[in-house]
């Protein structure tokens, strides 16, 4: 198969009017693959703009690509009309700081930060990597201070922390947003697992659906309903509630960080993890409905359909 004439010189065109293309599936505010995702972070962290084409909606540019830079995946990176490579490529090169030199950004600073495992983390770590082996322990902390643990093999280029006779790996953006946590073990009515603590955040309280029952009627919290479409389809959101996955979380992030927040879910686990972020945020008013929509059907309106 060959390119044509035609989409090599939609191609140029692209490449000649921006000086960074990123042909991904999606678009920057909405990847609809991991690895577009992964690309689109890691460029997020270095460009306050950049182009992106959406090969999902341009089958001719879908393939077209491939051929043009004799690559056969996507996504695709190209810097003043030449290929970089896809996001893998653009990973290692962000951790190497080769990335900011290509975009003539500040040099990565690769201070270590100070961070504290707890006993109880160190011991579940130890006892969860004792059969892993040739990997490390790699944590990534997004802009809104989501975070992800996991093993993979060490990187040359990984900023790595010591604490508690523990390595953590970091990229660069990573260690930065890092400094000063709390790595904590922490067992709850839905399990046990790793938690963030961040320098300055506020503790998340339990909220039981009588007292957001109460609490709703005076108008004195707002609701964020997380669950996904799917989840809201089956049981509609209480008439108060706001959606996450409608409004978006930079939305409703900007209110009052004092303002009384209580995120509910299908159990209460999925709506802990986005309470942490947002006390990560700096909210000081935060609340988890305990139980979640399936304990509301149950304990205050037996309407609400239960699945």
């Amino acid at each position: 198969m060959s390119l044509s004439p035609a989409t090599r010189e939609r191609i140029q065109s692209l490449l000649a009017e921006h000086r960074v293309v990123l042909f991904m599936k999606g678009d920057r505010q909405q990847p609809m693959c991991g690895f577009s995702a992964a690309a689109t972070n890691t460029l997020n962290e270095l460009l306050p703009d950049y182009h992106t084409v959406n090969v999902l909606e341009d089958a001719e540019i879908r393939d077209g690509i491939k051929l043009y830079g004799d690559w056969p995946t996507i996504p695709q990176l190209y810097v003043e009309g030449e290929l970089v490579g896809g996001s893998d490529i653009i990973r290692q090169l962000y951790t190497s700081g080769e990335l900011h030199a290509l975009f003539g950004a500040t040099p990565p600073d690769r201070t270590p930060p100070e961070i504290t495992i707890t006993d109880a983390a160190a011991k579940a770590i130890r006892d969860g990597t004792a059969n892993a082996q040739g990997v490390a322990l790699h944590l990534e902390i997004g802009p809104d201070h989501s975070a992800g643990f996991q093993l993979a093999p060490a990187g040359e280029h990984d900023i790595v922390a010591h604490a508690n006779g523990l390595e953590v790996h970091f990229d660069p953006a990573s260690a930065q947003r890092a400094r000063g946590i709390v790595i904590d073990w922490v067992s709850t009515v839905q399990g046990e697992g790793l938690s963030l603590k961040f320098p300055g955040a506020g503790e998340i309280k339990s909220l039981s659906v009588q007292l957001l029952q109460t609490r709703l009627a005076a108008g004195d919290i707002t609701l964020i309903d997380v669950r996904p479409a799917a989840g809201r389809a089956e049981a509609a959101p209480l008439t108060s509630a706001r959606v996450l996955e409608d409004e978006g979380y930079e939305s409703l992030a900007a209110l009052p960080k004092d303002t009384a927040l209580a995120f509910i879910c299908h159990h209460g686990m999925s709506s802990r993890g986005i309470a942490e972020r947002f006390v990560a945020h700096g909210f000081s008013n935060v609340h988890n409905v305990e139980g979640g929509m399936d304990a509301w059907a149950c304990e205050i309106d037996s309407s609400v359909p239960r699945y």
